[in-house]
Formats: structure tokens, C-alpha cells, sequence
């Protein structure tokens, strides 16, 4: 059986993923992880691998993750492609009829969502072309844009005086605060507010009318139509809607030169010129014409199916603070991705922090641990028993604080990255956990990379401490010197990941991640 999922299934799902990350019963973050992406593939920065889908992938993503970041409901919208306004450029004109066997013109898309026949002006502005001047005489096919749109009138209109033929549709301006998040290089906002934000009633209200038609295109000019050079006024429109009407211009060849809608009327999905009804005497070959219909409810009622918004962006900066210093500095992430419903460590209730640590951490002490050095990504280990030893991978060392934060994955415990058994482990299969009280053979003991054995500070609870009478943060609790991750790992649900080549990250810096879904 023959069947399709539709562009409004798509449009829906994309509605609904927006509500969802807005409503107070969901927890959405952005995450940023893989420290040691080169340690995997070794030309990884050059040619990054395709992310996998498994469950057993996700607990490997959680494994090496570092960091995540709430995506809030004003962080998410969606989005359509960008297609900015050119001097030149033949636009697509809106048609309710494209098809694979009725494609758009001039860039033979199949389905109107994928052709061009909107734009974004410099001034952030939004318009649907409604007409592009296609004529018989140039194969229906339009001509070049040359002025370009800056009005906001309500009523569809030429941009300017260059007679280039284009009728323009003014929706909406895209707000500063849009243009900050939700602006790329591929793609513009859409107001996620559409239907109920004051700042564009009046388009919605100019909308109110439905099935009104705008633009009758041309198709064949006809032969001994009518009077030479005569102008026919009220011109019915034919179909299930009512009212609408046009003027028709006869050329001094007795050819139909061109068509305005004088009435729109309504409840239009299908029409015809009823040139007989208008008085417009019969020719030899009588005339081909277009009603363009518009989108359900006119155009700007619902600019989600009339732009096709079946695209969502995620907004989130990673951005260091030092009264809640989450993200690391001095190492990389390789890894961005989205997590819905993550817990809050060792318990069943929803993480809802503005952002959260996915590493462990150890509050360290002793002589000279503001000269000890941690080599990133390098193993460290602790002798937790007899015979046992807990490993971990450095991620971050802080000489000011003695803070050293890590991971664990399979490769701590004896795998390999692929998740193979390695066949002669250092320290066997069991991945064990660093612990301020070592069984008997252990010791709190920490050897860095460089410098004197260091020991895990027991005296220290807390998530921040004084030095030189100055207040170090530092990102997350820490009990008796032991730290957890603040978010449980292998909870919720890893809906996105990329895989990008790395990028180091600084106390100066902040990244911008946008993550555009498709559905």
C-alpha cells in the first residue's frame, strides 16, 4: 500500500518537540562531552566519525560527558531555511499546487517547502512572494527580483519602482533577541508565539479572511480576445468560494495583458475566470489562467504550515562563571548533544539546575599541590583496597583550588574504546570508584603527573573555599573530598548527538551551540 507521511505530520512534530521542551513537566539540556575524541580515531578533528544509535552508545555518551546546560522554554523555536533577499535573483512565487509532476518554477523544487518563495530582507524582515512575474513569454518560469522588500504594509504590494513585476507579502520582522539565538548561517526563527503574541495581530487579523484570493497569474494570453486595448472590470471568479472578482486588461493585440484581483472575496480552494460572465466577448483561443489559492486561513495566519517550519533550533552558551564554574577549561569536548529528563544524582527526581557538572571530582591536599600537575586526559589512580585500584581519566587539574576533576568509562575498566574486552588489563574488569575510606590494603593517595603525592583533603565538605582570604567556587559539592557528578548518569533520554571535531575550551571564551533538528 502506497503511502506518505505528510509536511504537516512534520510541521506537528516540530510544534509538539517546542511544547515539550517549554512545558515545567520536561528537563531539556544541551551537553558537551569527549574530552580524548583523538584517543578513539586518530584522525577524528579531520574526518569526525558518525555518531551512533544504540543504548549502548548513550551510556558510553553519558560516560565521557562533561557538562550540560538547560535549554529554557525563550531557547528554543522553529526555524526555516534562509533564503535572503538578492538583487537579481529569480525568486519561486507561492502555489498551493506543487508537485512532482507540477514543480515549482524557477528552481524545479517538488515540493513548495523546498523551493524559494520567501525572503529575509537585510533589515530582518520577512516576505512571501505571492507573484514573480512569471509570464507566458518567458516560459512561466519569472524574472529577476530588483527591489527589495521593506514595507510592512498589511496588503500585499511591488517593493519599489523598477517594475520588476514581484507582489511581495510582509509577515513578520525577526526580533533582536531571535536574531542573538536562533540566527545562522542556514536558518531564521519563525515566532514560537505565533497565535497569540500582540506584535503580529495585525497580520493575523489581516488574515482573518479565508480562501481570499491575491494573484491570477497568466498562462496563455488567448487569440481575438474581447476589445483591443479595452479594461474589463468585475470579472467573477468562479468556484466554491464567493465574491471575488478581478480586472482584466485587453492589449492592442487582443491578447489578455494582465489580471488584478479587485475583490478577494472567500472560502476559495479551486476557481476560475468567468470571462463570459464579466462581458468579455469569446476569442479564437480563449485564454489559460491560475487562481493561486492561498494557504488555509490566508496568508500570515499560520506562518508554521505557510513556511513550512518542520525545523527546530536549540539555543544554549556554554559560558564560564566562577561562582558556579561548571565547565572545565584547558581540555576539549568533541561530543555536543541533547538530553530529555535527566535526574539529579542518586535520585529519581528531574534535574532542573541552569547548568550541571557530568564529571567526578576530587578535593585534594598536601605539600606542594598548587605545583603538582595533571597531564589532561592521562589515567590517575587511586589504591582503594588490597589488590584494588580505582582508575580514572584527568580531565581538569586546578592548582588554586587542588580540584581535580575525571571520568570513567569501559576503558578504565579493562575494555577498549569499542567496547572489546582488552586482553591483558592493568587493572582488571571492575571499574571502582575513588572513595575518601579505602578499604583495608588502600590509601587516599593521589600521584599526579608531576610533583608530590597528594591525598584526598577528608577535611573538606562543601562547594567552596577561602584561600589567601579570597572565595574559590567551586562547581559542584563536595563531601569529605569526594565530589559526585550533579546530574545521575544513564538517566533520561540522549535524543541528539554530534560528533565535531574538538575544540579546546578557555576561562575567556563561550560557545554558542545551536542544534538544529529536522523532523
Amino acid at each position: 500500500m502506497a503511502a506518505i507521511i505528510t509536511d504537516q505530520l512534520r510541521i506537528l512534530n516540530a510544534r509538539n518537540f517546542v511544547d515539550a521542551v517549554q512545558s515545567s513537566n520536561n528537563s531539556f539540556y544541551a551537553w558537551i562531552g569527549l574530552p580524548d575524541a583523538p584517543k578513539f580515531q586518530a584522525d577524528w578533528d579531520a574526518n569526525p566519525p558518525a555518531p551512533k544509535d544504540s543504548l549502548n552508545e548513550s551510556n558510553f555518551y553519558w560516560d565521557t560527558m562533561l557538562a550540560l546546560k538547560k535549554i529554557n522554554s525563550g531557547d528554543v523555536s522553529q526555524v526555516v531555511r534562509k533564503i535572503n533577499w538578492q538583487s537579481g535573483t529569480t525568486y519561486d512565487m507561492w502555489r498551493n499546487d506543487i508537485t512532482r509532476s507540477n514543480p515549482s518554477q524557477p528552481s524545479g523544487a517538488y515540493d513548495i517547502y523546498d523551493s524559494n518563495y520567501y525572503v529575509m530582507n537585510s533589515e530582518y524582515k520577512v516576505y512571501i512572494c505571492l507573484y514573480n512575474n512569471a509570464t507566458p513569454e518567458n516560459g512561466f518560469r519569472g524574472g529577476p527580483s530588483l527591489d527589495e522588500p521593506n514595507f510592512t504594509d498589511l496588503e500585499p504590494r511591488e517593493a519599489g519602482s523598477s517594475g520588476d513585476g514581484y507582489i511581495w507579502k510582509y509577515l513578520y520582522s525577526i526580533k533582536p533577541n531571535q536574531i542573538i539565538k536562533f540566527d545562522s548561517t542556514s536558518y531564521i526563527a519563525v515566532p514560537t508565539d505565533w497565535d497569540t503574541n500582540s506584535s503580529y495581530s495585525a497580520v493575523r487579523e489581516n488574515a482573518k479572511t479565508s480562501g481570499q484570493i491575491k494573484i491570477v497569474t497568466v498562462r496563455n494570453r488567448g487569440v481575438g480576445i474581447g476589445t483591443a486595448n479595452v479594461t474589463y472590470t468585475r470579472v467573477p471568479i468562479r468556484g466554491d468560494g464567493r465574491d471575488a472578482e478581478a480586472t482584466v486588461v485587453v492589449n492592442n493585440d487582443a491578447k489578455v495583458e494582465s489580471i488584478t484581483v479587485s475583490n478577494g472575496g472567500s472560502g476559495y480552494s479551486f476557481g476560475t475566470l468567468d470571462l463570459k460572465e464579466g462581458g468579455v466577448p469569446k476569442g479564437t483561443i480563449d485564454p489559460v489562467f491560475d487562481i493561486i489559492i492561498p494557504p488555509p486561513g490566508s496568508h500570515g495566519a499560520d506562518i508554521y504550515r505557510e513556511l513550512g517550519a518542520y525545523h527546530v533550533l536549540s539555543y544554549a552558551r556554554f559560558e564560564n562563571d566562577s561562582q558556579n564554574p561548571d565547565f572545565i577549561t584547558g581540555n576539549q569536548f568533541a561530543q555536543v548533544g541533547i538530553v530529555k529528563n535527566p535526574t539529579n544524582y542518586d535520585a529519581t527526581s528531574i534535574l532542573t539546575k541552569d547548568k550541571a557538572s557530568a564529571l567526578y571530582a576530587l578535593k585534594l591536599s598536601g605539600i606542594g599541590y598548587s605545583e603538582a600537575t595533571f597531564t589532561a586526559d592521562s589515567d590517575v589512580t587511586q589504591t582503594v583496597g588490597l589488590g584494588s585500584t580505582a582508575v580514572g581519566k584527568v580531565v581538569s587539574y586546578d592548582p588554586s583550588t587542588g580540584v581535580l576533576k575525571y571520568w570513567q568509562d569501559r576503558r578504565t575498566a579493562g575494555f577498549n574504546s569499542d567496547g572489546s574486552k582488552n586482553s591483558d588489563p592493568i587493572y582488571g574488569f571492575s571499574m571502582l570508584k575513588f572513595t575518601n575510606t579505602p578499604a583495608l590494603g588502600g590509601n587516599i593517595n593521589i600521584i599526579p603527573t608531576s610533583g608530590n603525592t597528594l591525598q584526598i583533603d577528608r577535611a573538606f565538605t562543601g562547594v567552596s573555599t577561602v584561600i589567601n582570604n579570597r572565595t574559590y567556587y567551586l562547581g559542584q559539592e563536595f563531601n569529605k573530598g569526594v565530589s559526585n557528578p550533579e546530574a545521575e548518569k544513564y538517566s533520561g533520554d540522549i535524543i541528539y548527538v554530534d560528533n565535531r571535531p574538538s575544540v579546546t575550551r578557555s576561562s575567556s571564551q563561550k560557545e554558542d551551540i545551536k542544534v538544529i533538528l529536522q523532523f
